[in-house]
Protein backbone atom coordinates (compact mmCIF):
# COMPACT_ATOMS: atom_id res chain seq x y z
CA UNK A 1 0.00 0.00 0.00
CA UNK A 2 1.74 3.48 -0.80
CA UNK A 3 1.80 6.46 1.52
CA UNK A 4 0.27 9.95 0.51
CA UNK A 5 2.72 12.54 0.06
CA UNK A 6 2.79 15.20 2.98
CA UNK A 7 0.83 18.50 2.06
CA UNK A 8 2.92 21.21 -0.60
CA UNK A 9 3.66 22.74 -3.60
CA UNK A 10 4.44 19.96 -6.22
CA UNK A 11 4.46 20.21 -10.29
CA UNK A 12 1.10 20.43 -11.89
CA UNK A 13 -0.34 17.36 -13.23
CA UNK A 14 -2.57 19.37 -15.51
CA UNK A 15 -0.12 21.87 -16.19
CA UNK A 16 0.25 23.43 -19.98
CA UNK A 17 3.95 24.79 -19.46
CA UNK A 18 6.75 22.71 -17.69
CA UNK A 19 7.71 24.14 -14.14
CA UNK A 20 3.78 24.67 -13.16
CA UNK A 21 3.19 23.93 -9.81
CA UNK A 22 -0.13 23.36 -7.67
CA UNK A 23 -1.00 22.96 -3.56
CA UNK A 24 -1.47 19.25 -2.76
CA UNK A 25 -3.12 19.23 0.93
CA UNK A 26 -2.14 15.91 1.21
CA UNK A 27 -5.43 14.27 0.14
CA UNK A 28 -6.47 16.16 -3.10
CA UNK A 29 -5.57 18.78 -5.33
CA UNK A 30 -6.62 22.73 -4.31
CA UNK A 31 -6.91 25.33 -7.14
CA UNK A 32 -4.30 27.42 -5.89
CA UNK A 33 -1.28 27.20 -8.76
CA UNK A 34 2.04 29.40 -9.72
CA UNK A 35 2.60 29.70 -13.08
CA UNK A 36 6.60 30.28 -12.55
CA UNK A 37 8.75 28.15 -11.19
CA UNK A 38 10.26 28.64 -7.89
CA UNK A 39 11.73 26.42 -5.31
CA UNK A 40 9.31 25.24 -3.15
CA UNK A 41 10.99 26.16 -0.01
CA UNK A 42 10.13 29.67 -0.62
CA UNK A 43 6.67 29.31 -1.47
CA UNK A 44 4.32 30.00 1.42
CA UNK A 45 1.32 27.53 1.87
CA UNK A 46 -1.92 28.96 0.30
CA UNK A 47 -4.04 31.08 2.48
CA UNK A 48 -7.02 28.84 2.08
CA UNK A 49 -6.96 25.10 0.64
CA UNK A 50 -9.80 25.33 -1.58
CA UNK A 51 -10.08 21.55 -2.89
CA UNK A 52 -10.71 20.49 -6.28
CA UNK A 53 -10.39 16.99 -7.79
CA UNK A 54 -8.12 17.34 -11.22
CA UNK A 55 -9.96 14.70 -13.86
CA UNK A 56 -7.65 12.33 -14.89
CA UNK A 57 -7.57 12.51 -18.96
CA UNK A 58 -9.49 9.44 -19.94
CA UNK A 59 -9.05 7.80 -23.38
CA UNK A 60 -12.80 7.23 -25.57
CA UNK A 61 -13.33 3.34 -25.90
CA UNK A 62 -13.42 2.04 -29.32
CA UNK A 63 -17.05 0.92 -28.80
CA UNK A 64 -17.78 4.62 -28.16
CA UNK A 65 -16.36 5.90 -31.20
CA UNK A 66 -18.39 2.82 -33.54
CA UNK A 67 -21.80 4.76 -31.31
CA UNK A 68 -20.16 8.04 -32.78
CA UNK A 69 -20.08 7.30 -36.11
CA UNK A 70 -22.94 5.08 -35.95
CA UNK A 71 -25.21 8.13 -34.89
CA UNK A 72 -23.52 10.27 -37.30
CA UNK A 73 -24.25 8.20 -40.25
CA UNK A 74 -28.14 8.37 -39.47
CA UNK A 75 -28.33 11.50 -38.73
CA UNK A 76 -26.67 12.05 -42.28
CA UNK A 77 -29.52 9.77 -44.20
CA UNK A 78 -32.10 11.39 -42.46
CA UNK A 79 -31.11 14.93 -42.86
CA UNK A 80 -29.46 13.98 -46.79
CA UNK A 81 -32.72 15.44 -48.54
CA UNK A 82 -32.07 18.66 -46.50
CA UNK A 83 -28.58 19.19 -46.60
CA UNK A 84 -28.06 18.49 -50.58
CA UNK A 85 -30.23 22.01 -51.48
CA UNK A 86 -28.45 23.58 -48.85
CA UNK A 87 -24.92 22.20 -50.06
CA UNK A 88 -26.24 23.23 -53.48
CA UNK A 89 -27.10 26.40 -52.44
CA UNK A 90 -23.70 27.14 -50.88
CA UNK A 91 -21.83 25.74 -53.91
CA UNK A 92 -23.62 28.51 -56.32
CA UNK A 93 -23.06 30.88 -54.04
CA UNK A 94 -19.55 30.46 -53.69
CA UNK A 95 -19.42 30.55 -57.17
CA UNK A 96 -20.80 33.24 -58.20
CA UNK A 97 -18.56 34.61 -55.39
CA UNK A 98 -15.82 33.71 -57.31
CA UNK A 99 -16.27 34.59 -60.43
CA UNK A 100 -17.77 38.12 -59.60
CA UNK A 101 -15.18 38.87 -57.16
CA UNK A 102 -17.79 39.61 -54.23
CA UNK A 103 -18.46 38.53 -50.88
CA UNK A 104 -21.86 37.81 -51.30
CA UNK A 105 -24.40 36.91 -48.80
CA UNK A 106 -22.00 34.58 -47.03
CA UNK A 107 -19.33 37.51 -46.22
CA UNK A 108 -16.16 36.01 -47.48
CA UNK A 109 -13.30 37.45 -46.24
CA UNK A 110 -11.37 36.83 -49.34
CA UNK A 111 -10.97 34.52 -52.30
CA UNK A 112 -9.36 31.72 -50.40
CA UNK A 113 -11.78 31.49 -48.16
CA UNK A 114 -14.33 31.28 -50.85
CA UNK A 115 -12.43 28.50 -52.90
CA UNK A 116 -12.13 26.57 -49.73
CA UNK A 117 -16.11 26.63 -48.89
CA UNK A 118 -16.86 26.54 -52.69
CA UNK A 119 -14.76 23.17 -52.67
CA UNK A 120 -16.41 21.99 -49.47
CA UNK A 121 -19.61 22.29 -50.26
CA UNK A 122 -19.44 20.60 -53.93
CA UNK A 123 -18.34 17.41 -52.05
CA UNK A 124 -21.11 18.01 -49.58
CA UNK A 125 -23.82 18.58 -52.11
CA UNK A 126 -22.26 15.23 -54.08
CA UNK A 127 -22.26 12.87 -50.85
CA UNK A 128 -25.74 14.17 -49.85
CA UNK A 129 -27.40 13.88 -53.53
CA UNK A 130 -26.12 10.31 -53.87
CA UNK A 131 -27.21 9.09 -50.42
CA UNK A 132 -30.83 10.85 -51.32
CA UNK A 133 -30.69 8.99 -54.59
CA UNK A 134 -29.85 6.16 -53.26
CA UNK A 135 -32.23 5.96 -49.99
CA UNK A 136 -35.34 7.93 -51.06
CA UNK A 137 -34.96 7.00 -55.08
CA UNK A 138 -34.86 3.52 -54.65
CA UNK A 139 -38.64 4.19 -53.45
CA UNK A 140 -39.65 4.62 -57.12
CA UNK A 141 -38.20 0.77 -58.44
CA UNK A 142 -40.97 -0.56 -55.96
CA UNK A 143 -43.46 -2.55 -57.49
CA UNK A 144 -47.01 -0.71 -57.11
CA UNK A 145 -50.33 -2.14 -57.74
CA UNK A 146 -51.42 -0.77 -61.53
CA UNK A 147 -55.34 -0.99 -62.03
CA UNK A 148 -56.21 -3.08 -65.64
CA UNK A 149 -56.81 -0.97 -69.05
CA UNK A 150 -60.42 -0.28 -68.99
CA UNK A 151 -60.71 -0.18 -72.89
CA UNK A 152 -62.98 2.56 -74.26
CA UNK A 153 -65.34 3.32 -77.04
CA UNK A 154 -63.64 4.94 -80.00
CA UNK A 155 -65.40 8.17 -79.43
CA UNK A 156 -63.52 8.41 -76.19
CA UNK A 157 -61.25 12.13 -76.50
CA UNK A 158 -58.98 9.82 -74.46
CA UNK A 159 -56.11 8.90 -76.73
CA UNK A 160 -54.83 5.52 -76.47
CA UNK A 161 -52.20 4.57 -74.00
CA UNK A 162 -50.12 2.97 -76.45
CA UNK A 163 -48.40 4.44 -79.90
CA UNK A 164 -50.09 1.69 -82.39
CA UNK A 165 -53.67 2.64 -81.33
CA UNK A 166 -53.99 -0.87 -80.24
CA UNK A 167 -57.46 -0.22 -78.27
CA UNK A 168 -58.55 1.42 -81.05
CA UNK A 169 -61.91 -0.01 -84.23
CA UNK A 170 -60.87 -0.02 -87.48
CA UNK A 171 -61.46 2.69 -89.48
CA UNK A 172 -62.13 2.17 -93.53
CA UNK A 173 -60.72 3.53 -96.36
CA UNK A 174 -62.95 5.85 -98.14
CA UNK A 175 -60.41 6.48 -100.61
CA UNK A 176 -59.52 4.48 -103.97
CA UNK A 177 -57.02 2.50 -103.41
CA UNK A 178 -54.49 2.73 -105.81
CA UNK A 179 -50.12 3.48 -106.99
CA UNK A 180 -48.61 5.32 -109.25
CA UNK A 181 -46.98 2.54 -111.59
CA UNK A 182 -48.50 -0.71 -112.75
CA UNK A 183 -47.27 -4.14 -112.12
CA UNK A 184 -45.29 -4.01 -115.05
CA UNK A 185 -42.85 -1.52 -113.05
CA UNK A 186 -41.45 -5.16 -110.72
CA UNK A 187 -43.16 -7.82 -112.43
CA UNK A 188 -40.86 -10.86 -113.18
CA UNK A 189 -37.96 -8.47 -112.86
CA UNK A 190 -34.81 -8.76 -110.10
CA UNK A 191 -34.64 -5.91 -107.44
CA UNK A 192 -31.36 -4.95 -109.79
CA UNK A 193 -32.80 -4.69 -112.66
CA UNK A 194 -35.77 -2.31 -110.70
CA UNK A 195 -33.40 -0.42 -109.03
CA UNK A 196 -31.67 1.02 -112.25
CA UNK A 197 -35.22 2.31 -113.42
CA UNK A 198 -34.96 4.90 -110.08
CA UNK A 199 -33.80 8.25 -111.00
CA UNK A 200 -31.13 9.39 -108.86
CA UNK A 201 -31.78 13.15 -107.10
CA UNK A 202 -31.31 14.63 -103.93
CA UNK A 203 -33.27 14.82 -100.88
CA UNK A 204 -36.01 17.38 -100.89
CA UNK A 205 -36.51 19.66 -97.91
CA UNK A 206 -39.07 17.94 -95.26
CA UNK A 207 -40.87 20.54 -95.45
CA UNK A 208 -44.62 20.23 -94.84
CA UNK A 209 -44.04 16.27 -93.75
CA UNK A 210 -46.77 15.27 -90.97
CA UNK A 211 -47.93 11.89 -90.55
CA UNK A 212 -51.61 12.73 -91.21
CA UNK A 213 -50.29 13.54 -94.91
CA UNK A 214 -50.15 10.00 -94.96
CA UNK A 215 -54.05 9.25 -94.06
CA UNK A 216 -55.12 8.11 -90.49
CA UNK A 217 -52.73 5.65 -89.09
CA UNK A 218 -53.87 1.51 -89.87
CA UNK A 219 -56.54 2.20 -91.75
CA UNK A 220 -58.83 -0.38 -93.02
CA UNK A 221 -57.32 -0.28 -96.82
CA UNK A 222 -58.36 -3.95 -98.30
CA UNK A 223 -61.67 -3.49 -96.34
CA UNK A 224 -62.04 -6.84 -94.87
CA UNK A 225 -62.84 -5.29 -91.76
CA UNK A 226 -59.60 -5.39 -89.70
CA UNK A 227 -57.00 -2.64 -89.58
CA UNK A 228 -53.73 -3.04 -91.10
CA UNK A 229 -51.86 -3.19 -87.80
CA UNK A 230 -53.58 -6.17 -86.97
CA UNK A 231 -53.68 -7.78 -90.76
CA UNK A 232 -49.59 -7.56 -90.28
CA UNK A 233 -49.47 -8.90 -87.28
CA UNK A 234 -51.81 -11.83 -88.20
CA UNK A 235 -49.76 -12.50 -91.48
CA UNK A 236 -46.29 -12.22 -89.69
CA UNK A 237 -46.78 -14.02 -86.41
CA UNK A 238 -46.94 -17.88 -85.37
CA UNK A 239 -48.69 -19.09 -83.02
CA UNK A 240 -51.52 -15.59 -83.42
CA UNK A 241 -54.23 -15.91 -80.44
CA UNK A 242 -57.10 -13.49 -81.32
CA UNK A 243 -59.78 -11.36 -79.55
CA UNK A 244 -62.66 -11.42 -82.12
CA UNK A 245 -62.34 -11.56 -85.98
CA UNK A 246 -59.39 -9.08 -86.22
CA UNK A 247 -57.43 -8.19 -82.78
CA UNK A 248 -54.20 -10.61 -82.31
CA UNK A 249 -53.59 -10.47 -78.65
CA UNK A 250 -50.16 -12.83 -78.27
CA UNK A 251 -48.13 -14.68 -80.87
CA UNK A 252 -44.59 -15.49 -81.90
CA UNK A 253 -42.30 -13.04 -83.88
CA UNK A 254 -39.48 -14.18 -85.72
CA UNK A 255 -37.43 -10.78 -86.42
CA UNK A 256 -36.29 -10.38 -89.87
CA UNK A 257 -33.99 -7.31 -88.19
CA UNK A 258 -32.14 -9.15 -85.72
CA UNK A 259 -32.92 -12.90 -86.30
CA UNK A 260 -34.32 -12.78 -82.77
CA UNK A 261 -37.68 -14.78 -81.62
CA UNK A 262 -40.07 -12.22 -79.39
CA UNK A 263 -43.15 -13.16 -77.53
CA UNK A 264 -45.87 -10.65 -78.32
CA UNK A 265 -48.56 -10.05 -75.73
CA UNK A 266 -51.13 -7.21 -76.28
CA UNK A 267 -51.06 -4.63 -73.50
CA UNK A 268 -49.75 -1.37 -71.85
CA UNK A 269 -45.84 -1.61 -72.32
CA UNK A 270 -45.39 -4.93 -74.12
CA UNK A 271 -47.27 -3.96 -77.71
CA UNK A 272 -44.29 -1.66 -78.28
CA UNK A 273 -42.10 -4.97 -78.34
CA UNK A 274 -43.18 -5.76 -81.61
CA UNK A 275 -43.67 -2.63 -83.89
CA UNK A 276 -44.61 -2.45 -87.65
CA UNK A 277 -41.90 -0.62 -90.05
CA UNK A 278 -42.47 0.57 -93.11
CA UNK A 279 -39.52 -0.65 -94.94
CA UNK A 280 -39.58 2.66 -97.27
CA UNK A 281 -40.20 5.31 -93.96
CA UNK A 282 -43.34 7.73 -94.55
CA UNK A 283 -40.50 10.53 -93.95
CA UNK A 284 -37.91 9.43 -96.56
CA UNK A 285 -41.07 9.20 -99.26
CA UNK A 286 -42.27 12.55 -98.30
CA UNK A 287 -38.51 14.00 -99.10
CA UNK A 288 -37.69 11.55 -102.56
CA UNK A 289 -41.38 12.06 -104.37
CA UNK A 290 -43.97 11.54 -102.05
CA UNK A 291 -45.23 14.91 -101.84
CA UNK A 292 -46.40 14.76 -105.44
CA UNK A 293 -48.80 11.73 -104.59
CA UNK A 294 -52.40 11.88 -104.13
CA UNK A 295 -54.10 11.70 -100.70
CA UNK A 296 -55.42 8.76 -101.64
CA UNK A 297 -51.97 7.23 -102.67
CA UNK A 298 -49.95 8.22 -99.82
CA UNK A 299 -52.38 6.34 -97.72
CA UNK A 300 -52.30 3.45 -100.03
CA UNK A 301 -48.27 3.78 -99.44
CA UNK A 302 -48.72 3.71 -95.58
CA UNK A 303 -50.83 0.75 -95.75
CA UNK A 304 -49.41 -1.28 -98.14
CA UNK A 305 -48.42 -4.71 -97.12
CA UNK A 306 -45.36 -4.70 -99.18
CA UNK A 307 -44.11 -1.77 -97.58
CA UNK A 308 -44.59 -3.25 -93.33
CA UNK A 309 -43.04 -5.79 -91.53
CA UNK A 310 -43.26 -6.61 -88.02
CA UNK A 311 -40.23 -6.44 -86.39
CA UNK A 312 -38.33 -5.99 -82.69
CA UNK A 313 -39.23 -2.54 -81.33
CA UNK A 314 -36.13 -1.53 -80.42
CA UNK A 315 -33.95 -2.16 -83.81
CA UNK A 316 -37.33 -0.25 -85.48
CA UNK A 317 -36.06 3.23 -83.01
CA UNK A 318 -32.76 2.89 -84.18
CA UNK A 319 -33.83 2.81 -88.03
CA UNK A 320 -35.61 5.57 -87.18
CA UNK A 321 -36.61 7.29 -90.96
CA UNK A 322 -32.99 6.22 -92.63
CA UNK A 323 -32.61 4.79 -96.06
CA UNK A 324 -30.35 2.05 -96.73
CA UNK A 325 -27.02 4.53 -96.82
CA UNK A 326 -27.84 5.23 -93.63
CA UNK A 327 -29.31 1.54 -92.18
CA UNK A 328 -29.29 -1.73 -92.35
CA UNK A 329 -30.32 -4.60 -90.57
CA UNK A 330 -28.03 -6.62 -88.34
CA UNK A 331 -29.34 -9.43 -89.65
CA UNK A 332 -27.34 -9.77 -92.96
CA UNK A 333 -28.97 -12.77 -94.29
CA UNK A 334 -31.68 -10.42 -94.26
CA UNK A 335 -30.74 -7.62 -96.20
CA UNK A 336 -31.32 -8.99 -99.45
CA UNK A 337 -34.72 -8.77 -99.15
CA UNK A 338 -35.03 -5.86 -97.15
CA UNK A 339 -33.50 -3.57 -100.21
CA UNK A 340 -35.74 -5.42 -102.47
CA UNK A 341 -38.69 -4.35 -100.96
CA UNK A 342 -36.91 -0.62 -100.87
CA UNK A 343 -36.44 -0.69 -104.24
CA UNK A 344 -39.65 -2.28 -105.12
CA UNK A 345 -42.16 -0.17 -102.56
CA UNK A 346 -39.88 3.15 -104.50
CA UNK A 347 -40.57 2.08 -107.90
CA UNK A 348 -44.43 1.07 -107.43
CA UNK A 349 -44.89 4.74 -106.02
CA UNK A 350 -42.87 6.93 -108.27
CA UNK A 351 -39.99 7.71 -105.75
CA UNK A 352 -36.69 8.26 -106.33
CA UNK A 353 -33.44 7.51 -104.43
CA UNK A 354 -30.15 9.53 -103.84
CA UNK A 355 -26.68 8.56 -105.17
CA UNK A 356 -25.52 7.32 -101.56
CA UNK A 357 -28.51 5.50 -100.85
CA UNK A 358 -28.39 3.43 -104.87
CA UNK A 359 -24.84 2.64 -104.14
CA UNK A 360 -25.54 1.18 -101.15
CA UNK A 361 -28.04 -1.07 -102.53
CA UNK A 362 -25.87 -1.99 -105.21
CA UNK A 363 -23.44 -3.10 -102.45
CA UNK A 364 -25.94 -5.27 -100.90
CA UNK A 365 -27.57 -6.70 -104.14
CA UNK A 366 -24.11 -7.60 -105.45
CA UNK A 367 -24.08 -10.64 -102.96
CA UNK A 368 -27.35 -11.70 -104.25
CA UNK A 369 -27.88 -10.53 -107.85
CA UNK A 370 -31.37 -12.29 -108.39
CA UNK A 371 -32.75 -11.34 -105.45
CA UNK A 372 -36.70 -10.92 -107.23
CA UNK A 373 -38.47 -7.74 -107.10
CA UNK A 374 -41.85 -7.43 -105.13
CA UNK A 375 -45.00 -6.51 -106.96
CA UNK A 376 -47.93 -4.63 -104.95
CA UNK A 377 -51.36 -6.11 -104.65
CA UNK A 378 -52.68 -2.73 -105.23
CA UNK A 379 -50.50 -2.07 -108.40
CA UNK A 380 -53.22 -2.49 -111.53
CA UNK A 381 -52.15 -5.19 -113.82
CA UNK A 382 -50.51 -4.64 -116.75
CA UNK A 383 -52.72 -5.80 -120.19
CA UNK A 384 -50.55 -7.74 -121.90
CA UNK A 385 -50.10 -6.21 -125.55
CA UNK A 386 -51.64 -7.96 -128.43
CA UNK A 387 -49.43 -10.31 -130.87
CA UNK A 388 -49.63 -8.65 -133.86
CA UNK A 389 -51.21 -11.16 -136.90
CA UNK A 390 -48.74 -12.67 -138.80
CA UNK A 391 -48.36 -11.28 -142.99
CA UNK A 392 -49.92 -13.25 -145.32
CA UNK A 393 -48.86 -13.64 -148.31
CA UNK A 394 -51.49 -12.44 -151.45
CA UNK A 395 -52.80 -14.93 -153.97
CA UNK A 396 -53.02 -13.75 -157.37
CA UNK A 397 -56.09 -13.54 -158.81
CA UNK A 398 -56.72 -14.92 -162.76
CA UNK A 399 -57.15 -11.64 -165.09
CA UNK A 400 -60.50 -11.12 -166.02
CA UNK A 401 -61.98 -9.08 -168.94
CA UNK A 402 -63.10 -6.32 -167.66
CA UNK A 403 -66.17 -3.89 -169.20
CA UNK A 404 -65.20 -0.24 -170.05
CA UNK A 405 -66.34 1.71 -166.55
CA UNK A 406 -68.55 4.60 -166.49
CA UNK A 407 -67.36 8.21 -165.59
CA UNK A 408 -66.74 7.75 -162.19
CA UNK A 409 -69.61 9.88 -159.85
CA UNK A 410 -68.05 12.28 -157.22
CA UNK A 411 -67.02 10.87 -154.01
CA UNK A 412 -69.28 11.44 -150.47
CA UNK A 413 -67.20 13.35 -147.94
CA UNK A 414 -64.68 10.92 -145.91
CA UNK A 415 -66.47 10.68 -142.15
CA UNK A 416 -64.90 12.35 -139.46
CA UNK A 417 -62.48 10.37 -137.21
CA UNK A 418 -63.59 8.45 -134.20
CA UNK A 419 -61.88 10.72 -131.37
CA UNK A 420 -59.93 7.92 -129.22
CA UNK A 421 -62.20 6.84 -125.98
CA UNK A 422 -61.15 9.52 -123.24
CA UNK A 423 -64.04 8.12 -120.83
CA UNK A 424 -62.62 7.35 -117.08
CA UNK A 425 -64.97 6.63 -113.75
CA UNK A 426 -63.60 7.42 -110.72
CA UNK A 427 -65.23 4.57 -108.87
CA UNK A 428 -67.91 2.40 -109.30
CA UNK A 429 -70.70 4.41 -108.53
CA UNK A 430 -69.85 6.84 -111.38
CA UNK A 431 -69.73 4.01 -113.76
CA UNK A 432 -73.36 2.75 -112.44
CA UNK A 433 -74.72 6.31 -112.65
CA UNK A 434 -73.43 6.85 -116.10
CA UNK A 435 -75.63 2.96 -117.07
CA UNK A 436 -72.25 0.92 -117.77
CA UNK A 437 -72.16 -1.29 -115.22
CA UNK A 438 -71.33 -3.81 -115.06
CA UNK A 439 -68.29 -2.73 -117.30
CA UNK A 440 -65.63 -5.17 -118.81
CA UNK A 441 -62.46 -5.57 -119.76
CA UNK A 442 -61.94 -3.45 -123.10
CA UNK A 443 -64.91 -1.35 -122.34
CA UNK A 444 -64.34 2.53 -122.31
CA UNK A 445 -63.34 3.84 -118.94
CA UNK A 446 -62.31 0.00 -117.62
CA UNK A 447 -59.51 -0.06 -114.94
CA UNK A 448 -57.97 -2.49 -112.80
CA UNK A 449 -59.35 -0.50 -109.98
CA UNK A 450 -62.96 -1.11 -110.58
CA UNK A 451 -62.20 -4.63 -111.08
CA UNK A 452 -61.21 -6.22 -107.54
CA UNK A 453 -61.25 -9.45 -107.69
CA UNK A 454 -59.90 -9.45 -111.19
CA UNK A 455 -62.35 -11.81 -113.59
CA UNK A 456 -62.59 -9.06 -116.11
CA UNK A 457 -66.03 -7.40 -115.09
CA UNK A 458 -66.18 -4.04 -112.97
CA UNK A 459 -68.56 -3.34 -110.80
CA UNK A 460 -70.77 -6.32 -111.03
Amino acid sequence: MTSTPPSGWYPDPSAVHDGDLRWWDGTTWTAQVHSVAQSTSVLPPPAASASINVARKRRLPIWGWILIGIAVLVLGLILAPILAPLWLMVLITGIVALVKNTSTWLRFRNRKVATIVTAVAAVGFLITGNISAMVYGSSDDKPTAVAPPIETSPSSPTPSPTPYEDQAEPVAFVGDAGTVTDTSATDGRTALEVLETLPIKGRAAKTGYDRDQFGQRWLDVDRNGCDTRNDTLAAQLTGIVRSGPCKVTSGVLNDPFTAQTIDFTRGQGTSELVQIDHVVSLSDAWQKGAQALTADQRATFANDPMNLLAVDGRANAQKGDGDAATWLPSNKSFRCEYVARQVSVKATYGLWVTQAEHDAIVRVLSACPDEPALTSGYATVALAPEPEPAPVAPVPAEPVPVAPAPPPAPEPPAPAPVPPSTTFYENCDAVRAAGAAPIYAGDPGYSRKLDRDGDGVGCE
